[in-house]
């Protein structure tokens, strides 16, 4: 299986990246992480991308905070999906990070998922490799069908107590 790659744009990203990684280990996807920032080590962020591919990566998360320019410059070096998570920083509460991660030129796309939504990029990334890989998809459509259980059982319990 391929594996995805993690950048964070900075050591205090870790929390944030911590509920990606939670998701990636519940679904057995190997990974690596990195602190590569866009603009105080643009070259090592240029590096990995630039040989994520050849390195056995299949996707690269990328979250940062403020400018946010980390998973653009991640996508400018190679041809593997991007997943871009801004991160709630500053006085703007990472709406800074949002618009900095969503509005990329056309060519070079992100993937953005919600302000600190590092769980929703690991299963994104998930489904991306479940396209090649049935027993990822089969524990995907399994997680799944469990959480609509869930919410119908609660259902049944609200309308039972009425």
């Amino acid at each position: 299986m391929r594996r995805v790659g993690i950048v964070m744009g900075s050591d205090s990203d870790m929390p944030i990246a911590q509920k990606a990684i939670d998701r990636l280990e519940e679904y057995g996807i190997p990974y690596e992480v990195h602190i590569y920032s866009a603009h105080r080590t643009p070259q090592h962020a240029k590096m990995f991308a630039a040989e994520a591919e050849a390195n056995g990566f299949g996707v690269i998360i990328a979250l940062a905070g403020k400018a946010a320019h980390l998973a653009g410059a991640l996508a400018a070096n190679t041809t593997l999906p991007v997943i871009g998570v801004p991160v709630k920083s500053s006085a703007l509460d990472g709406m800074d990070a949002l618009l900095s991660t969503v509005q990329m030129p056309s060519g070079i796309p992100v993937a953005t998922v919600a302000i600190d939504g590092a769980a929703n990029a690991a299963i994104l990334a998930a489904q991306i490799l479940a396209v090649e890989d049935r027993d990822l998809a089969a524990k995907i459509k399994k997680e799944r069908k469990a959480a609509a259980e869930a919410v119908l059982k609660k259902d049944a319990a609200l309308n039972r107590a009425e």
